[in-house]
């Protein structure tokens, strides 16, 4: 018998943009991920996706566009018009949850989906001292976490792998900008959501592993190793936005073992 292994191999930590794109880079079918993501009744994004260079490497890169202004610094200029005040729309984990079980989803995307979003609340409210109703999503983004995290559950819906092995993950350091200031990296929520999982960091300035990237891994990773013996069939990579001096790509395998 044969066993088929997903390895996440993390060596510039992860987000959900650059988990989509390693998937779609693995070659699985971009037609069908975009019509199962329009079940998800959610607007105001268009998607970006091509193929791309980083440090010579040619992968995929994944990236969702806000379409309208109230997204920080692309606002000048269009106030008054399409304005529905829809980017200060807060949505807590009910209206997320809510938003997944009234789609046509496949029940185990939909499943994979909630509980990576529960990792995210659960984290954001422990970090913010408030419960788990009154966590709301606007830092992380909500439109793109929504895409993000459903998109990823969707994809390893269609690739269907036996076993999800990742490699530890790495972290970075330093402090990032957010609403509340200068926080440290890894940001609060996103260590509390590591917890459990190996980690390391090479001092590298900057937030490699994003809360979105944290959940995604804590949900789908069986167990953590160096790459796993097996017998590699195809190859993805997911670009990163950073120039880092290490290569800012997520790298996913898919192999054969015999049992």
């Amino acid at each position: 018998m044969e066993e088929r292994i997903l390895y996440l191999d993390c060596l510039s930590g992860i987000s959900g943009d650059m988990t989509i794109g390693a998937l779609l880079d693995l070659g699985l079918d971009q037609d069908a991920f975009l019509s199962e993501l329009k079940k998800v009744k959610v607007e105001g994004y268009t998607l970006q996706i091509e193929k791309n260079q980083k440090n010579g490497i040619t992968g995929v890169d994944f990236d969702v566009i806000m379409e309208k202004p109230g997204h920080g610094h692309h606002d000048h200029g269009h106030h008054g018009h399409g304005h529905h005040g829809h980017e200060h729309h807060h949505r807590n984990l009910k209206d997320i949850e809510k938003l997944i079980d009234d789609s046509d989803l496949e029940e185990s995307v939909k499943n994979m989906s909630k509980e990576m979003f529960r990792h995210v609340a659960k984290a954001e409210g422990k970090i913010h001292d408030k419960p788990l109703d009154q966590v709301h999503f606007h830092e992380v983004g909500a439109i793109d976490s929504i895409v993000d995290i459903i998109g990823v559950a969707i994809l390893i819906h269609q690739l269907n792998p036996d076993k999800i092995i990742s490699s530890p993950l790495h972290i970075g350091t330093g402090f990032v900008k957010c609403a509340h200031g200068k926080i440290p990296v890894p940001a609060p929520a996103t260590l509390e959501i590591l917890k459990g999982m190996p980690v390391y960091s090479t001092g590298i300035r900057s937030e490699l592993v994003t809360p979105t990237g944290a959940a995604i891994v804590k949900v789908l990773a069986d167990e953590f190793r160096e790459t796993p013996l097996m017998e590699i069939e195809s190859i993805g990579y997911g670009l990163g936005t950073k120039d880092l001096e290490i290569t800012n790509v997520l790298r996913m395998m898919v192999g054969k073992k015999k049992v």
